[in-house]
């Protein structure tokens, strides 16, 4: 808005909006026996019992690394894909808690030894 004797007038604003993303890893995270509730909300459940004693989560930027992030965990450590997000950045693996957590750091060595990813701590509840 601008005043101009005392009258107000309406200009319209260009507003640019520009995402420029970092490289990096913002969360890597194990979750250690997670109930069987969180299986099912997660859409993981897929009617059988499922025996998978750790759920693991990441989110990378930019988020078509997530796509090899997958690849990595699915290859390093024998995980089951619970989720993919390409649009997003975000990666669910399920599995034991050593294989979620082996998957996790072989991610989080790739995207920063090989991708040169500014890399977060792995979390754990």
């Amino acid at each position: 808005m601008r005043r101009d004797d005392g009258l107000f007038n309406q200009e319209k604003q260009r507003i640019v909006q520009e995402l420029v993303p970092g490289k990096q890893v913002t969360l890597a995270h194990v979750i250690a026996n997670p109930d069987k509730i969180l299986y099912q909300k997660l859409g993981l459940e897929s009617g059988t019992d499922y025996k998978k004693s750790a759920i693991g989560v990441v989110t990378v930027s930019p988020a078509e690394t997530a796509i090899i992030m997958a690849d990595i965990a699915v290859k390093s450590a024998g995980v089951d894909l619970g989720f993919v997000d390409r649009v997003s950045g975000s990666l669910i693996v399920a599995g034991t808690v050593s294989e979620v957590e082996a998957a996790t750091r072989a991610i989080l060595d790739y995207t920063d030894n090989i991708l040169n990813f500014e890399t977060c701590e792995i979390t754990k509840t």
